[in-house]
């Protein structure tokens, strides 16, 4: 019987535990499996060692599957170490073609990383496909989409993409952290495999760390599987545990960020302190048809230009009462960051202003509080940090 996200976030992989009854799958904290005799050549235990494979860790991956629609799942202790591990699947010689406002941890980790082994990186608008088609060569092997993009919220087509891609035999990630598979099924668009951070809006409260990578490719899972065991970044059975937790509640969480979220871009769109907002679900939003057609909703990222650039970055952060500074997003509380000084340091300041990324650029990650408060509090501190400009202005005329 085939069952509907909802039943299937909660259910996938996590029957009721057959020794205890337990309803909620345990937290088996052991690092070490006693087995019943030696295995056969070529056999092994179904565990043996935790960093090999464990019980609570294996309910998530079979759960990180199924809510994306995959045969196969893979969790990592980090989305960095999932990045990691895909990576090194690669050669020397090998090139990627990624879209080019990307996370700017993965913009250091191929730039800083992998290109010391002689992986190739072609970072290209891919908003376009036909930049796809271009930066294709014979010696490309993963096309790396990140859509909706992290800070600038671009979209890629990714249907188009994939046609392009398979027809030159290169394989497709998207990394679906923004829109989640509630709103966005890559692998039903043609992508091989999908890219979760889930210490974003899978683990949801901000107190979990971890990465996933899940595919219907066999052959691809295999590979994956012994490099995740030969290097090791896996979760423990605590982190586990708690990104099973937040994909009970994923579905009606982000659902409700999103409401917030597009509540709050029509409001700031008005604000006269800020020159731009950047959210999917404006119509002002270069890509806003596309994300109408590929997604079921516009996800809780919003991002906004300040008119007066880093001057007021500066005097707007320290003003805010109930947002928060700080990396990451996707929790129930409400964050914000300053790409240029945080999430996206690591890119050098040229290519920053190559893609877009200003010293105006604010990126709100929009919690589950009310609507109305979280606005109020974005308008007095964008009231203050423009009063106080211009009273350092009038001090220094």
């Amino acid at each position: 019987m085939s069952y509907r996200f909802d039943t299937i976030a909660i259910h996938a992989g996590q029957p009721n535990d057959p020794l205890t009854g337990a309803v909620t799958t345990p937290i088996v904290q052991t690092t070490t499996f006693a087995q019943d005799e030696l295995a056969s050549p070529g056999a092994e235990p179904q565990y043996c060692y935790a960093r090999t494979g464990h019980p609570t860790r294996a309910a998530l991956e079979q759960n990180l599957a199924a809510i994306e629609g995959a045969r196969f799942g893979l969790a990592f202790a980090s989305g960095l170490a999932a990045v990691n591990a895909l990576l090194q699947t690669l050669s020397a010689g090998d090139h990627v073609v990624a879209s080019q406002d990307l996370y700017g941890g993965c913009y250091r980790i191929f730039t800083k990383i992998f290109s010391r082994f002689g992986v190739k990186f072609s970072l290209i608008d891919a908003t376009d496909p036909r930049n796809v088609a271009a930066a294709i060569t014979p010696f490309t092997k993963w096309l790396w989409l990140e859509t909706p993009s992290n800070p600038l919220l671009k979209l890629t087509d990714i249907a188009a993409c994939a046609g392009i891609a398979k027809a030159r035999d290169v394989k497709v990630l998207v990394d679906n952290t923004f829109a989640t598979p509630i709103f966005q099924r890559p692998l039903e668009l043609g992508a091989d495999v999908v890219l979760h951070s889930t210490t974003k809006y899978i683990g949801g409260h901000c107190d979990v760390l971890g990465g996933a990578i899940v595919t219907n490719d066999q052959p691809l899972f295999d590979e994956l599987k012994f490099v995740q065991n030969a290097t090791g970044g896996v979760p423990g059975p605590l982190d586990a545990f708690l990104l099973l937790r937040g994909i009970k509640t994923l579905s009606l969480r982000v659902r409700r960020h999103a409401e917030i979220a597009l509540e709050l871009a029509e409001r700031l769109e008005k604000h006269p302190q800020i020159d731009r907002v950047i959210y999917p679900g404006l119509a002002s939003h270069p890509q806003h048809e596309l994300a109408r057609t590929q997604c079921t909703g516009f996800g809780a990222i919003v991002s906004i230009e300040l008119a007066g650039g880093l001057e007021q970055a500066r005097a707007f952060v320290p003003a805010l009462k109930l947002w928060t500074l700080a990396e990451s997003l996707g929790g129930v509380k409400s964050l914000l960051c300053h790409p240029p000084t945080m999430t996206h340091a690591a890119v050098e300041p040229e290519e920053r202003r190559r893609v877009g990324i200003g010293d105006g650029l604010i990126r709100l990650s929009v919690g589950l509080e009310d609507p109305r408060d979280l606005f109020d509090d974005l308008d007095q501190a964008l009231r203050s940090a423009s009063l106080s400009i211009s009273k350092r202005k009038g001090v220094a005329a």
